[in-house]
């Protein structure tokens, strides 16, 4: 049983002790915490929505419960996705929203995300005031006569999905002029329901449906990396489609599927979105320490600039507020459109995506063939618990200090003539490194991340 607190909310697998899982002691108390903080600015009203995970409705229960009894107000989407309580907070005048997913983790998991009043996940310092007053339980529940009110908003779905075909680059006529024919897996969650709906909207002439119950039972992995998806591209190439479209549990991550069964790669969702964004206006673009270079590439033979921000989406969402970023997101097939909303959104990341496809009028092999060729070699190295990580990390940037050095996230050194990079990231719960290496063949990233373990073991052994 295992049981995470961090600043942008909780998750844990469920049954166990309290203290130990997600319990529903537990899940009372978090959601006590944030609500209380959310009184403490005179908030009245919170928007939740859940997955199609077994445990979300009693999870939903519990938390929309504990919201009432602190005199809060409670909006329930019911069956959504992260995107969708995200927009659903401003579209209410909500002062908040909590999301009931573990997004990509397995079936046994559930976790409560939390929104400021933006729609936006909430800061570090506030993260860090719900877990004082979590751990403290410091709560003033509300008298009889002002308990909350509860209510059931429907349609949210059928909202966001207008709110995409409104987009002004999503392109409708020309994505219904293709007649593309896509398969989708939505891992038995919410993307089920709201996919093939949004398919149908924007004029796709045939779809087929992998896996698109909201029973929530995960019928393999649930985070979309390309062995999770080997039935898919199966069934793409058999069925002869132009794409298939894959999303996590939540719909935040967008993953593809080429038209000859091979994964389009995660890390080029971004890219290819925002190579389309980039032709139609001028902007910066964003995105974190590990993701590939080549959204810088695309941003550069743009004639725009792109900035890195640290790993987490709060860390690229303030980025991009701070450069004005038009596109920024993650590697993780994270797509975040500003002038949409600042969260990661499958939804409008197929939308846009489609529009560019159907626009280029290339198939999606040949589009990813466009883009410049890296490849990312994920590895960690295991230390023991005496080894101080961070005089570790700061002795490999000393090493290194003639390459450009990004210390904002661990440390990242990047091998300009090379075209490759490194990142070095320390666990926060394990003496651990992370080692993300890039390179254009998967061989030369792996070879690079096994220099760089090579030196890390040869400054150690020097202590």
């Amino acid at each position: 049983m295992a049981l995470i607190k961090s600043i942008s909310g909780i998750r844990g697998t469920i049954g166990g002790h309290p203290g130990e899982a997600l319990t529903p002691i537990d899940t009372v108390k978090f959601a006590a915490a944030y609500g209380t903080w959310l009184k403490s600015k005179k908030a009245k009203k919170v928007v939740i929505g859940r997955d199609a995970r077994l445990s979300g409705e009693m999870i939903s229960n519990l938390v929309s419960n504990t919201l009432q009894g602190l005199g809060l107000d409670v909006v329930d989407l019911g069956l959504s996705t992260t995107p969708t309580v995200e927009l659903a907070v401003p579209l209410e005048k909500a002062d908040g929203g909590i999301i009931l997913t573990a997004s990509h983790n397995p079936i046994q998991w559930n976790a409560l995300k939390l929104l400021n009043r933006e729609g936006e996940f909430i800061s570090a310092e506030d993260g860090k005031t719900i877990l004082d007053l979590a751990a403290s339980e410091s709560f003033d529940f509300a008298p009889v006569e002002k308990l909350g009110t509860y209510k059931v908003a429907k349609d949210y779905f059928k909202k966001h999905i207008a709110l995409v075909k409104k987009h002004p680059l999503v392109d409708a006529k020309a994505i219904k002029k293709a007649k593309f024919k896509i398969a989708i897996d939505a891992v038995n969650s919410t993307g089920g329901i709201v996919i093939p709906a949004l398919l149908e909207e924007l004029g796709v002439k045939k779809v087929k449906k992998l896996y698109c119950t909201p029973n929530g039972e995960f019928p393999h992995n649930p985070e979309p990396l390309p062995e999770n998806l080997k039935e898919i591209s199966k069934l793409v190439v058999k069925g002869k489609y132009d794409l298939g479209i894959v999303v996590d549990p939540d719909v935040d991550r967008l993953a593809l599927i080429q038209e000859d069964g091979k994964p389009f790669g995660e890390e080029y969702t971004l890219v290819a979105v925002a190579e389309y964004i980039l032709s139609k206006k001028k902007g910066s673009t964003v995105s974190n320490l590990s993701s590939t270079r080549a959204l810088r590439d695309v941003t550069e033979m743009a004639g725009q600039k792109y900035s890195a921000a640290a790993v987490g989406e709060v860390n690229v969402v303030s980025e991009m507020k701070r450069v004005k970023a038009v596109i920024g997101g993650e590697g993780n097939g994270g797509i975040i459109v500003p002038d949409f909303h600042y969260g990661r959104d499958a939804l409008i990341g197929i939308g846009l995506f489609l529009s560019h496809l159907a626009k280029s009028g290339m198939t999606t092999s040949r589009l990813r063939k466009s883009y410049p060729a890296y490849h990312i070699s994920k590895n960690k190295i295991e230390l023991t618990p005496d080894i101080n990580v961070d005089e570790v990390l700061e002795r490999v940037k000393r090493k290194h200090k003639n390459e450009k050095v990004n210390a904002i996230d661990g440390v990242k050194i990047d091998f300009e003539e090379q075209k490759e990079w490194v990142h070095l990231r320390k666990s926060n719960t394990e003496p651990i490194i992370r080692i993300y290496a890039e390179s254009q063949s998967e061989k030369k990233a792996d070879a690079l991340a096994e220099r760089m373990i090579a030196d890390i073991k040869e400054l150690i052994n020097k202590n």
